[in-house]
């Protein structure tokens, strides 16, 4: 006796659906999301030449990391980092770190 061959129905999903029904990709869309969120909110804050240089970067519980294309820029962006913690904090996000991550940044 011969078993039919199971039938597959391949549908594409958008990855909002997927995010939805995966916890673990619902987690870490929710934290990018968040960390997008604590840019835009900070952002004033931080000169207008210098933001193309950053991106939003991982959170780790009350510590938040930025995405720094280049040393100069993490340099200038070190000396507004508790400047950057008080307006986050003043908003009502808790950040008590922020992290700088040099590196090159695909845009």
């Amino acid at each position: 006796m011969t078993v039919p061959p199971t039938i597959r129905r391949h549908q594409a999903v958008t990855l909002q659906k997927a995010a939805e029904e995966a916890p673990t990709l619902a987690r870490l869309t929710q934290l990018a999301r968040e960390s997008g969120e604590r840019l835009r909110a900070i952002e004033s804050s931080i000169p207008a030449p210098l933001r193309p240089a950053i991106r939003p970067g991982p959170i780790e519980g009350t510590t938040w990391c930025l995405l720094v294309d280049s040393n100069a820029a993490a340099a200038k962006l070190r000396q507004l980092v508790p400047l950057l913690i008080a307006r986050l904090n003043s908003r009502g996000i808790e950040v008590t770190a922020i992290r700088l991550r040099v590196g090159s940044l695909q845009k």
